[in-house]
């Protein structure tokens, strides 16, 4: 019998991250729902999407209406809904968890407002796992100019943590290198025992980016690989075990990527990590084997930290997105590591 667990998730987000009036228009949520529905591979399926609280797919200030317009559109589709991403930065009505007291109570509105969200799709039956998703929403530059930064971060994440749990919610913070305060993994574990919140407030690891953290890209001083790391699967490995023995306790969201090793990106998201297709041939990772770094514990046994796991790949042209093949691969892709690395319930 198949594992059932973790539960294999789409992300609706590739549809509009990336997208807008310089770029390809956005595709739709009820377009990104059908791709994710319709594929299959050897008879598996997607079970779920996780979604990105930002119009014009959910709208952060959506009515209960609209929310339950959506978990039918969803539930239509044999889908559940999983982890949600607030739009905690300044171009959406966010703002820094470091910056001013404005800025910071702006950022702690949108929590707010995404973790309502998240509630609502829970109590609707929609959604029976997942976390919000919120990162620092600051610059590498702006943070390194401030030696209190990180503390900041950690004092905002704890009344973020406050509003998480008042309304049955966890925040993950996303490992992603532009993001300051959480652009390394030394100053990303440093982070989270600031605001020393376990049960509330914990990471999430994306493969595509936590790669980079390895490399040292945006902290150099703390690169894991030497200088003259030429992809040697040992030395990789012992990178990634060291890396997920620090990060691995602290995970409660986990993204499936491919990453070519390259960056990319500009102003807020300065060198953020390349998304990749699964079978990219200048992919770094073996995906089934190095996801399970971060299912299994040190000693090899699942941690089952996590009721679904969900594939992260965002910058695809329209074209690729559009291409059923694209979702079949993305599919057996996370297949194998549910095969690799799940259970049964």
């Amino acid at each position: 019998m198949s594992n059932n667990f973790p539960k294999l998730h789409n992300a609706a987000w590739p549809g509009v991250v990336g997208k807008g009036p310089d770029s390809e228009p956005p595709i739709e949520l009820e377009t990104m729902l059908d791709l994710t529905a319709a594929a299959e591979h050897e008879g598996r399926k997607f079970d779920g999407i996780d979604i990105f609280l930002f119009a014009p797919h959910v709208d952060i200030d959506a009515s209960d209406d609209e929310l339950k317009r959506i978990a039918d559109s969803v539930q239509a589709r044999n889908l559940e809904i999983g982890s949600v991403v607030a739009p905690v930065w300044p171009p959406t009505d966010g703002g820094s968890a470091m910056g001013d007291a404005s800025e910071r109570e702006q950022f702690l509105t949108q929590v707010r407002k995404g973790c309502r969200i998240a509630q609502k799709f829970r109590e609707m039956g929609i959604r029976p796992h997942g976390i919000v998703r919120v990162d620092s929403a600051v610059d590498t530059g702006t943070w390194s100019a401030d030696p209190e930064g990180t503390d900041k971060i950690a004092d905002t994440f704890n009344k973020a943590a406050d509003i998480a749990s008042d309304h049955g919610e966890r925040l993950a913070a996303e490992g992603e290198i532009c993001w300051g305060g959480m652009h390394s993994w030394k100053e990303m574990v440093r982070l989270l025992e600031a605001v020393d919140r376990p049960d509330v407030v914990g990471f999430q690891a994306d493969m595509a980016h936590t790669l980079l953290y390895i490399l040292g890209y945006n902290a150099p001083e703390d690169r894991i690989v030497s200088e003259h790391f030429d992809w040697n699967p040992d030395e990789l490995n012992e990178a990634l075990a060291k890396l997920t023995t620090a990060l691995r306790p602290w995970t409660i969201d986990f993204h499936v990527a491919q990453n070519d090793a390259t960056v990319k990106g500009s102003g807020s998201h300065d060198k953020t990590g390349r998304h990749c297709l699964p079978n990219d041939p200048n992919g770094k990772l073996s995906i089934a084997e190095h996801a399970g770094h971060w299912l299994r514990d040190e000693n090899g046994d699942l941690t089952k930290s996590y009721k679904h796991i969900c594939w992260d790949g965002c910058m695809f042209p329209n074209d690729v997105m559009s291409d059923p093949k694209t979702w079949n691969d993305i599919l057996a892709a996370m297949v194998s590591v549910q095969d690799a690395h799940g259970w049964t319930e």
